[in-house]
């Protein structure tokens, strides 16, 4: 058996599993299958180099190889349609990590999350309390590639990505989650619940028996940027954010002092 038909296989099995158990895929270590007969690529290369890249202690995942299996996947039929895949992007060691729920047409043109008009808010509204993607946030999406004309996906596009997005969190390991937008929410919380109810308050997350995050729900920009009476509890939100983010990290609250009160 080939090593492609050995990995093919392996991933099927995951894959049944994690949707049989709950449909988020926990860390795994990368497969070193090789061809029958053919030696472990260790044993060939033992001084092979190791990338310098983030990664989970005991696991082999890296930012860079999630957004290289995102890149490749064909998981749904997303793929089909985009130009690039959208992984995600921001600090390697986040406070934040924002989830929206797909990319839209300027994402899927770029490869990046929230750079049209609804990503321009996003960054302004999280400046308003001390944050960027450039410095303590991580943002990505729900899915990985965009839903037909900004449609909401479906739950058989979401499954796939999950276990991306599972693998991120735990790698990224945030303070805090911020889920901008209704779908977001729904998938990471598991309910049907409206954003008027999702909001307001710190929901756990709990991805593993050994992680739980606390997970904070707000309108999505391109909401507010369609009503502005969005804007107000947005803003409220984001001051809860504030305070949070102040009893956990005391880096944060010394930065953020009295001048973002």
């Amino acid at each position: 058996m080939t090593a492609d038909e050995k990995l093919r296989l392996a991933h099927l099995l995951d894959t049944t599993g994690d949707y049989l158990r709950d449909g988020f895929r926990l860390p795994r270590a990368e497969y070193g299958f090789t061809d029958d007969g053919e030696l472990p690529p260790e044993a060939s290369a033992p001084n092979a180099a190791v990338p310098d890249a983030v990664s989970v202690p005991g696991s082999s995942d890296t930012l860079d190889g999630i957004a290289a299996e995102i890149g490749a996947c064909t998981g749904c039929a997303l793929q089909g349609e985009r130009k690039n895949a959208v992984p995600g992007e921001g600090a390697a060691r986040p406070l934040v990590m924002i989830i929206g729920e797909g990319p839209g047409a300027d994402e899927d043109a770029s490869g990046r999350p929230f750079v049209g008009k609804a990503g321009q808010l996003l960054d302004k509204m999280l400046a308003s309390v001390g944050l960027s993607r450039e410095k303590n946030c991580f943002i990505a999406n729900v899915v990985k590639c965009r839903p037909p004309n900004n449609r909401d996906p479906l739950p058989e596009e979401m499954g796939p990505c999950s276990r991306f997005l599972a693998r991120q969190i735990t790698l990224l390991n945030p303070k805090i989650i911020l889920c901008v937008g209704r779908i977001s929410a729904q998938a990471l919380l598991k309910t049907g619940a409206s954003m008027g109810s999702l909001r307001g308050s710190f929901k756990p997350y709990q991805l593993t028996d050994d992680l739980v995050i606390p997970l904070l729900s707000t309108y999505h920009p391109s909401a507010i940027l369609r009503d502005e009476s969005y804007k107000r509890p947005s803003w409220e939100d984001l001051k809860l954010l504030r305070q949070r983010l102040m009893e956990l990290d005391s880096n944060y609250a010394l930065e953020a002092g009295e001048g973002g009160r």
